[in-house]
């Protein structure tokens, strides 16, 4: 189950939220190649974020995924989600920032 945690800076309050989860929602599972429905996606607002010296709009995410991220992939996920900032929120793509997590990745596999 791929999670999708973005912290940002702007202020949420009464703003409608729902195209950004269905964007990053569509994103994410296309992207990475899991169904929507076991996509989780946190969106937390008003989060203290300096960037480049300053409090203009900015964000940081995390995604952590069980397997399906390589190099393409993490290319896909930065530039779409960033996309997705700036349509939706106004972030601009260079305020963004993604770090991106496999958690099968390094590990060994035995054979039974």
């Amino acid at each position: 189950m791929p999670c999708l945690y973005v912290s940002t800076n702007v202020n949420l309050d009464g703003l409608d939220t729902d195209p950004v989860f269905s964007a990053a929602t569509k994103a994410v599972a296309e992207i990475i190649g899991r169904p929507e429905n076991l996509v989780m996606v946190i969106l937390k607002g008003s989060v203290a974020i300096s960037f480049n010296g300053n409090k203009e709009p900015a964000a940081y995410a995390e995604i952590v995924s069980m397997g399906g991220i390589n190099k393409e992939v993490k290319r896909k996920l930065i530039s779409t989600l960033g996309s997705i900032l700036q349509a939706k929120l106004s972030i601009p793509t260079t305020r963004f920032f993604l770090k991106v997590y496999d958690t099968t990745a390094g590990q060994t596999r035995s054979k039974l």
